[in-house]
């Protein structure tokens, strides 16, 4: 089955680009598109996407607030591509926060968006590590965060999960740490699951920014 992608963005060049390059690829499809984040939550339910490519600055509903809206209201959401023309900046880290998956810049190349969505559909490593540990280090609370802090109290990893969540945020896949601990990838996706659900992080994302803003692992 393909991927199926919404494309939410204010610039019609820029959906228009979007739809282009995905649609070139046998495995995704193009569902429909917005101008706006006010429009997701009613086109989500209407075209039910594997994924949203949302833009993270719109004039009246912005991509941080349409994702906290999204998975607040919709049950089993897509997942969420935030695509910004700055890498380093504070609104793409609050859309990370919030809940989205990952994000894309709008220069990026065509295979970099193919393999950005991909990515993000699998699920199974982190899309830009090093830029995401960049935005933890600039915007992050430096490990003071409270909330992230309680949960990962609450999560009690164990020693191994704790090595597995480290080599998350460093962007590892699962066949990479597997490698790295001398066991089969089965036993990483094991290890992966437990500590999500411990966390309570619905993906590798949310897990590796409440690793770094609860001071379990240095983002710089």
């Amino acid at each position: 089955m393909p991927v199926r992608v919404l494309l939410v963005d204010d610039e019609p060049l820029v959906r228009a680009g979007l739809r282009a390059v995905l649609e070139a690829q046998p495995d995704m499809e193009v569902v429909g598109e917005a101008a706006d984040g006010a429009a997701v939550i009613p086109l989500v339910r209407q075209t039910r996407p594997d994924m949203v490519a949302m833009d993270v600055r719109m004039p009246l509903l912005d991509g941080i607030e349409a994702t906290r809206a999204l998975l607040r209201t919709v049950a089993d959401p897509p997942k969420i591509l935030v695509v910004t023309t700055f890498e380093n900046d504070e609104y793409v880290y609050e859309a990370l926060r919030a809940g989205a998956d990952g994000f894309l810049l709008k220069r990026a190349r065509p295979a970099e968006i193919v393999h950005a969505v991909r990515l993000i559909a699998e699920g199974e490593s982190l899309l830009f590590p090093a830029s995401v540990r960049q935005l933890a280090a600039e915007y992050g609370d430096g490990g003071g965060n409270r909330a992230a802090r309680a949960a990962l109290e609450r999560a009690r990893l164990t020693e191994r999960e704790g090595e597995v969540l480290r080599l998350m945020a460093r962007g590892l896949s699962n066949a990479e740490i597997a490698a790295r601990l001398v066991v089969g990838t089965e036993t990483v996706k094991s290890h992966v699951s437990a500590v999500l659900a411990k966390l309570g992080a619905r993906d590798r994302t949310q897990a590796v920014i409440t690793a770094y803003e609860s001071g379990f692992v240095a983002p710089g």
